[in-house]
């Protein structure tokens, strides 16, 4: 099979990719699957009565990231904090696990650990499917002393870093000051830093890039979601605003769109089955393929398409799942899609 020179590229970039030191701070979430066989209906109220059969703990948010990163070879450092309950021992435990330095992780006991709970239910033999989730949000992080630790040490590993990753899910690691000892490092080491903020992206200026979904553009003010042509509008005016070199929007099954300065948009169909298995974490694995691949020195265009793939990868997977080089590889050689 004859390759095409974007598939040589990627190739590369895969290659290249391998041992590369990532930092990612942001704010690590347990996501916790729950699976149970449906039993019986209940006497009690109308609703299926399940007889667990097994919970599973999963690094997720910032976490997701970092086991992402080092699931594609890079040596990643992870800042956050965690609680010394259940969930939080189970995430660092799986963290570990993955080859992830948790050495920027502050423990405390006076933290909850994020945790969302996913019921997955179904009959004894089938697939089991989501039914209900239940989110146990810890305090946003708000103890001066924890925060300036966390910059410390954030700055420390940052010093030796070839990308930033800021992960934001609003729980206060991604605070202002953070934003500023990043952005001060990012300068001196002359390195990208990319942002993924579920709810405040607006608040991350003078960046490398970001990678917002379609829904967090259309919730721009003033946006008119009656033609295409306004996403692309309004994310160049989202990625001029920002002061960022190019903007990775999402778009789910209709794939991506980049928008890179001084550059035509790139509109990238997406990659894989028409019907996800589950989208848990995919945005995660987009960005940490994305700031890997331009670690590694791809253009935005390739670190975009490389992104595309692994999306495309890990949405075929149930629950919160990674991907690895050869995965990679192969749906470069083996995609339609570029």
């Amino acid at each position: 099979m004859t390759r095409t020179i974007l598939q040589e590229r990627l190739l590369s970039v895969v290659k290249r990719c391998a041992q590369r030191r990532i930092l990612v701070v942001g704010d690590a979430i347990a996501d916790q699957f729950v699976y149970g066989a449906i039993s019986r209906v209940s006497r009690e109220a109308p609703v299926f009565i399940l007889r667990h059969e097994q919970t599973e703990t999963v690094p997720g948010g910032a976490a997701n990231c970092a086991v992402n990163l080092a699931s594609l070879g890079a040596f990643v450092s992870l800042v956050g904090v965690a609680g010394t309950d259940t969930a939080g021992q189970a995430l660092l435990e799986k963290l570990k696990a993955a080859g992830v330095d948790c050495s920027g992780v502050i423990v405390s006991d006076g933290i909850q650990t994020t945790t969302k709970v996913r019921i997955l239910a179904g009959q004894l033999h089938s697939t089991r499917q989501q039914v209900i989730r239940i989110d146990y949000d810890g305090t946003p992080l708000t103890d001066p002393g924890m925060l300036q630790k966390l910059r410390e040490r954030a700055s420390e590993l940052g010093r030796s870093s070839e990308a930033i990753v800021i992960s934001d899910y609003n729980y206060g690691v991604a605070s202002v000051e953070m934003t500023q000892a990043m952005s001060d490092v990012a300068a001196n080491q002359n390195i990208p830093v990319l942002i993924d903020s579920r709810f405040e992206l607006s608040r991350f200026r003078g960046f490398t890039s970001a990678t917002p979904n379609e829904d967090e553009v259309e919730q721009l003010p003033g946006y008119d979601s009656s033609a295409f042509a306004n996403l692309e509008a309004a994310g160049e005016n989202l990625r001029e605003s920002l002061g960022y070199r190019a903007l990775l929007i999402t778009r789910g099954g209709h794939g991506m769109v980049l928008l890179e300065s001084g550059v035509d948009p790139l509109h990238i169909a997406a990659v894989g089955g028409s019907e996800p298995v589950d989208v848990t974490g995919a945005g995660d694995t987009v960005m940490a393929t994305y700031s890997l691949a331009l670690a590694a020195g791809a253009s935005f265009s390739d670190a975009a398409h490389l992104a595309n793939h692994a999306g495309g990868i890990v949405v075929m997977k149930r629950g919160t799942a990674s991907v690895t080089p050869a995965e990679l590889e192969y749906s470069i050689v083996h995609s339609e899609a570029g």
